[in-house]
């Protein structure tokens, strides 16, 4: 498990200068390295860095050599993480740009203690001494180790960023059952102890939302005046919305982790918005979905398991709202008057399911549970108000839990 805690730093202008010094030579180091993996097609530093180690190092004599090491190192990660865009048609550019550089560092490039932190630049070290804010303290105090890496960045103003990662062992534990996650447009459906709970993200009032005020802001505008991108800037659409997805990712991995579950979620396809929009007419419904981003919320999920060290189970998503669990049969759902149909019959069995519930079961099914499935609803009323009950996101954060959501 593994946490990152900034720092930032008011330096004196000599500190901030050597500093400087380091990040003109380690960017040009970077950008060679990259130069040399995308000439050779790797994007392995072990070969990168026996590729241009020895040309850097006679380009950079007071460098210490262990910033063509980190270097190596970053342009790894960033020819690894361009590839992965690259296949996926995420690219914008031929090769990886480098516009902001942090500096990597390895154990002998850097020292800590609680007094003060010290760099290596090119002449000698140079020492800063930050002030640690409160997160820093808790994961001192309570077990974290601080690690061998870190990196830092420079600011206008003779201000350091630096990131001390902090890192703690966590056991591999065996799953002991199952937490599907069934993500949706405005709502992220859970399965916790064989009961179905919807957690509201109010995605859709958010989207509609900065939409409609958007609009109303460049409407006989052009969106590059500076009064009209400074008012678009406060929207904040995108802060909101990353937000939701960390509060929820969290909500969801601590249940899996205090529970001894693995999570489960929809192996969902390259361009999933695209695909989902394809066959839809309504503007406002195509706008929503597209912006509903459900790769990033899963990729939420996936990342705060990693820290928690909870496994997670991706499972097929074809049909897992169209087919019953108990039965095997099509469900088929009546219309209610909006766009998409929440309650459907069995073919077979004849109960009722809600499309929520549903996909919870065929995914748990999908990962191994092997649980019985309880038969749908007798009553039409029954699945949205005692199977899905409601609570907002932000009452749920405050109490610390997941619990069964009321209206």
């Amino acid at each position: 498990m593994e946490r990152t805690v900034k720092l930032r730093v008011r330096v004196d202008y000599s500190t901030y200068s050597a500093l400087k010094e380091v990040e003109k030579e380690y960017r040009e180091v970077l950008e060679d390295a990259i130069n040399y993996g995308l000439s050779n097609k790797t994007t392995s530093f072990t070969r990168i860095k026996a590729g241009v180690y020895k040309t850097e190092r006679e380009k950079h004599k007071d460098l210490p050599s262990h910033y063509i090491y980190t270097a190596c190192e970053d342009a790894s990660e960033r020819l690894d993480s361009f590839e992965k865009l690259k296949k996926r048609g995420r690219s914008y550019t031929e090769k990886p740009s480098v516009r902001r550089v942090t500096i990597h560092l390895d154990d002998h490039l850097w020292k800590f203690n609680l007094d003060r932190i010290s760099i290596s630049t090119k002449r000698s070290r140079v020492f800063i001494s930050p002030t640690f804010p409160k997160i820093f303290w808790e994961y001192y105090n309570k077990g974290w180790r601080i690690a061998s890496e870190a990196r830092f960045r420079l600011m206008k103003g003779n201000v350091v960023e630096f990131f001390i990662v902090f890192k703690k062992d966590v056991k591999p534990y065996e799953p002991k059952g199952f937490i599907p996650v069934d993500l949706n447009e405005n709502s992220v459906s859970v399965l916790v102890d064989g009961k179905p709970m919807l957690l509201e993200t109010n995605t859709k009032r958010i989207t509609l939302g900065y939409e409609y005020r958007r609009k109303a802001i460049t409407t006989g505008k052009p969106t590059k005046d500076r009064e009209v991108r400074r008012k678009l800037k406060r929207l904040r659409e995108r802060d909101k919305k990353v937000d939701i997805r960390r509060k929820l990712a969290k909500l969801i991995v601590i249940e899996a982790f205090e529970s001894m579950s693995a999570i489960v979620l929809e192996d969902l396809p390259r361009r999933t918005p695209e695909h989902m929009i394809k066959d839809v007419k309504d503007k406002q419904l195509r706008l929503r979905i597209y912006r509903a981003a459900f790769s990033s919320m899963k990729n939420a999920i996936i990342e705060k398991a990693r820290e928690f060290g909870v496994p997670v189970v991706l499972v097929n998503p074809s049909y897992t709202s169209t087919v019953c669990p108990v039965h095997g049969a099509k469900i088929v759902y009546q219309l209610d008057g909006g766009d998409a149909p929440r309650v459907g019959v069995c073919e077979k069995g004849k109960e009722k399911w809600h499309r929520d519930v549903v996909a919870l079961y065929n995914l748990a099914k999908r990962a191994g549970d092997v649980s019985p499935v309880p038969l749908g609803s007798k009553e039409s009323h029954d699945p949205p108000i005692r199977w899905l009950r409601a609570k907002s996101l932000h009452s749920i954060m405050n109490e610390h839990k997941m619990i069964e959501m009321k209206v």
